[in-house]
C-alpha cells in the first residue's frame, strides 16, 4: 500500500481509497505534502487533514466553474467528480459533531450533483422509499443493458458512501458486462445517517427489501436478475440481506465480515488498526448507541453466525490476504457456513493478485474484476 504518512495506517488507507475512487496522484501529493509531518499526531491532527483536502476540492470546483463558463461541460464534470472525492476524503476522517465537517460534506454533495448534471454517463440520483421516509442512491444504468436490465445493489461499509462506491472500479466493470448498479446510502451511512438520522440496524434485510421494491417499480429491471454486493461492513449487510430477502439472485462480499460484533470486543481489548479516527464515537453514531457501554452490549448482535446458512443463492466471498482489519479466519467461516448455497466461492487475494489490504485499499482493480466476472457468469 502507498504509505505517504509514516506509521499512520488510517491516513494512508484513506488516501489510498481516494486514489482508487477517482483521485489524481499528483493533485493528492501536492495537497498532503504540508500535513505529512502532522500525521504523527494521529487523531489530534485530523483537522489539518480536512483542510488539505478541502482546499484541493475548492480549487477543482473553481476550475470546473471556469470550464462551464467556457462551455466545456465534460471537463467540468470530471473536475466536479474529483472535487467530490477530495471533500469526502477529508470529511469522513473527522470526529462526530465537528461543524466544519458538515460544511465540507455539503460541498461534496454539491460538487457531485454538478458532476451528475453535466456528465455523459448514464447515472442518476434516486430515492428509495423506506417506511415513512426514504434514503438516496445513485443508479448507473449500463449502456449495454436491454429493456430489462440485470442490476447489482452495492451497499456501503462502516464509513463509506454512495459517491465512494461510484468512484470505485466495480461499477464500470459491471457496466461493461451489461449489468447496472444501484449504489445506496442506506441506514447508517452517507446522507441517510448524516442528514436524515437513519442509523444502522441489525435487520438489514428491511432496507434491502426496499431496494428491491424500488428497482421493481421502475419497469426497466429484470426481476429475476437482481444481485447484491457489499464491501467492508457491507460484507455483513449483504449476506444478511441475501439470507432473508429471497428476491436477490446472488450475493458477493468484497471483504468478509462474519462476526463484526466479536471483532469490536477484540479491538477494545487491544486497540488494533482502526478504519477511521475517533473510532468509538463513530461506531456509536452509526448504530445509534448513546454510550460506549451501550454499544459494547449491542455489538454481539452484529454477526452472521446462524445466518449465512440461510443463503440459498450463489455466494462469493473475496478477502485480501493482508487485510489488517478483518481476520482471514472470518472469510473461511463465512464460506464454510454457507452450506445451503448451491454455488459458493471463496477467493483470497494474494500479493500476486494485488489488492491484499482491506477491501483492496491498496488496489481495488483485482477484486472488482473477480466480482464482476463472477456476477456476469450468473446474471
Amino acid at each position: 500500500m502507498f504509505e505517504p504518512f509514516p506509521g499512520n495506517y488510517v491516513w494512508n488507507l484513506s488516501t489510498n481509497i481516494a486514489l482508487n475512487t477517482g483521485a489524481q496522484l499528483n493533485e493528492v501529493l501536492d495537497a498532503i505534502r504540508p500535513v505529512i509531518d502532522a500525521s504523527s499526531q494521529g487523531d489530534e491532527a485530523t483537522e489539518a487533514y480536512l483542510s488539505a483536502y478541502e482546499e484541493l476540492g475548492d480549487r477543482l470546483v473553481e476550475l470546473a466553474d471556469e470550464d462551464l463558463i467556457a462551455g466545456n461541460t465534460l471537463s467540468a464534470s470530471d473536475k466536479y467528480e474529483r472535487a467530490a472525492v477530495y471533500y469526502l476524503t477529508g470529511e469522513r476522517m473527522q470526529r462526530v459533531g465537528y461543524a466544519p465537517r458538515e460544511v465540507v460534506y455539503d460541498k461534496m454533495l454539491s460538487a457531485f450533483a454538478s458532476h451528475l448534471a453535466h456528465t455523459d454517463r448514464t447515472a442518476e440520483r434516486v430515492e428509495i422509499p423506506y417506511g415513512d421516509t426514504s434514503f438516496p442512491g445513485i443508479l448507473y444504468r449500463s449502456p449495454l443493458a436491454g429493456p430489462k436490465s440485470p442490476v447489482v445493489v452495492h451497499v456501503n461499509g462502516l464509513d463509506s458512501t454512495k459517491e465512494m462506491i461510484y468512484g470505485a472500479p466495480l461499477r464500470e466493470d459491471l457496466s461493461r458486462r451489461g449489468i447496472s448498479t444501484l449504489m445506496v446510502d442506506h441506514p447508517g451511512t452517507g446522507e441517510a445517517l448524516r442528514l436524515r438520522g437513519l442509523t444502522a440496524i441489525v435487520e438489514a434485510e428491511r432496507w434491502g427489501a426496499a431496494c428491491v421494491d424500488y428497482l421493481l417499480s421502475r419497469g426497466d429491471v429484470d426481476e429475476d436478475r437482481i444481485g447484491i454486493v457489499g464491501w467492508s461492513l457491507g460484507g455483513y449487510y449483504a449476506p444478511r440481506i441475501a439470507a432473508f430477502e429471497k428476491r436477490f439472485a446472488l450475493c458477493a462480499c468484497w471483504g468478509a465480515n462474519y462476526n463484526w460484533g466479536e471483532l469490536q470486543r477484540r479491538r477494545a481489548e487491544r486497540e488494533g488498526e482502526n478504519p477511521v479516527p475517533h473510532y468509538w464515537d463513530h461506531v456509536q453514531w452509526v448504530w445509534g448507541q448513546p454510550t460506549f457501554e451501550d454499544f459494547m452490549k449491542f455489538a454481539p448482535a452484529v454477526t452472521l453466525e446462524n445466518v449465512v446458512s440461510e443463503i440459498t443463492v450463489p455466494f462469493l466471498v473475496t478477502h485480501g490476504s493482508g487485510d489488517r482489519q478483518i481476520p482471514r479466519e472470518y472469510a473461511h467461516a463465512q464460506y464454510d457456513e454457507a452450506v445451503n448455497s448451491p454455488d459458493r466461492t471463496l477467493r483470497l487475494l494474494t500479493p500476486r493478485d494485488g489488492g491484499i489490504e482491506h477491501v483492496g485499499g491498496d488496489n481495488m482493480l483485482p477484486a472488482a474484476s473477480i466480482i464482476s466476472d463472477w456476477v456476469a457468469d450468473r446474471l
